[in-house]
């Protein structure tokens, strides 16, 4: 919508992080009604999108919003019980004032979470563990004029044919989300997507407010993750209902900064050799797993080994430490465990993808990716 065209790219980054923190198949993806609302004619993407960007501009926006989590397995957190609002799914609301400040409740007897932002900080507050965490947002680095000014139909057409390349990317779809007319559209990783089946975005079609958004598994015909919009409604939005802060007596749990001042003092620790020769603990990163080639080796502050393998959303990302003499201080600690050959491994399998966490002969390790458990072991188990 047009206030989103006044709005920086980092403004518009965090809510699109908000949506998918609230925890990170084909392209015709059937949208929920809501309600046999109306529907907006039939067009073009480009133009869609075009005209949703040049359209009214409202002063804000109110909505009753619907978070829905598939993503875990039954039983696979906490001991089958679920924890907070993130894990269950709940429902709640959202508001998003003309300055880019925002924030969104959601509801539930396992534990309420709010999520707010502005231009330099987003917090994530889960009162079921009564903890904040926080992190610093980048510089925003787009000039007030850019911000001001919808990209041409032309601009538009670039981007398509760009994102093209390597997604797939639906037609409009004229559908109804909650109660408003708007156009759906999906996109699909043509390869290296992993777990991933596609992404999903709906927009009301008069002001191109995001009105939905859904992440799909290969081959589910119902969201991993989804938040979606019931109830919406236009205007200016008080202060006091995007500047809440979390209780006084909350943990905090700072996330880091990725703001850039220009220049870094620290010169990056690269190459297999460097790393090794800096870290202070036996650095493993294999040539390849499950097939998949090293593609990058680097020591990230000071203490930490992170190594790629493969490209795209079907890589893995390979997380090397010094082993902690404490089992239970791992973050993984309360998941179900696996054996690798002997060793004890936690073990989180999503529809989306694994994780797994385990330590062996004074390096502690997580293996990520995009893959089914049973890749994923394998992965861990070519980790000598």
């Amino acid at each position: 919508m047009s206030y989103l065209r006044r709005l920086s790219t980092r403004s518009l980054i965090v809510l699109v992080v908000a949506v998918f923190a609230l925890a990170g198949g084909g392209a015709a993806i059937a949208v929920a009604a809501g309600g046999g609302g109306p529907t907006p004619a039939p067009k073009p993407l480009d133009q869609a999108i075009n005209d949703a960007l040049v359209g009214p501009s409202p002063d804000g926006v109110t909505a009753r919003v619907v978070f829905t989590n598939k993503l875990f397995p039954s039983g696979a957190l906490l001991g089958g019980q679920v924890g907070s609002a993130l894990l269950s799914g709940a429902s709640g609301r959202l508001w998003v004032s003309a300055d880019g400040r925002g924030r969104i409740e959601l509801q539930s007897n396992a534990g309420d979470v709010q999520i707010v932002w502005n231009q330099k900080r987003l917090s994530v507050y889960d009162a079921s563990s009564n903890t904040v965490y926080r992190a610093d947002l980048p510089a925003d680095t787009t000039t007030t004029q850019d911000q001001g000014t919808p990209p041409t139909l032309a601009a538009i057409d670039k981007f398509l044919a760009d994102l093209g390349v390597h997604w797939a990317v639906s037609a409009a779809r004229p559908v109804d989300v909650g109660g408003q007319p708007a156009y759906s559209t999906a996109v699909s990783p043509k390869h290296d997507g992993g777990l991933l089946g596609s992404v999903e975005l709906a927009w009301d079609a008069l002001n191109g407010t995001p009105l939905r958004a859904g992440i799909y598994a290969q081959g589910a015909s119902s969201p991993a993750l989804e938040l979606t919009v019931s109830q919406i409604s236009y205007g200016a939005v008080p202060a006091s209902e995007v500047d809440v802060a979390p209780p006084s007596g909350a943990k905090v749990v700072d996330l880091g900064t990725t703001a850039h001042s220009g220049s870094s003092s620290t010169q990056a620790v690269t190459g297999l050799a460097a790393v090794t020769a800096a870290a202070d603990f036996p650095v493993v990163a294999p040539d390849a797993l499950v097939g998949l080639p090293r593609q990058d080796v680097r020591l990230v502050g000071g203490d930490t080994v992170l190594v790629l393998y493969g490209q795209g959303l079907g890589g893995i990302a390979l997380v090397e430490r010094k082993a902690d003499a404490s089992s239970n201080s791992s973050a993984l600690a309360g998941l179900p465990t696996i054996s690798l050959d002997g060793l004890t491994a936690h073990e989180l399998a999503t529809q989306l993808g694994t994780v797994l966490e385990w330590q062996s002969q004074g390096t502690g390790f997580v293996l990520a990716g995009s893959l089914p458990p049973a890749a994923a072991e394998a992965a861990a188990r070519a980790v000598k």
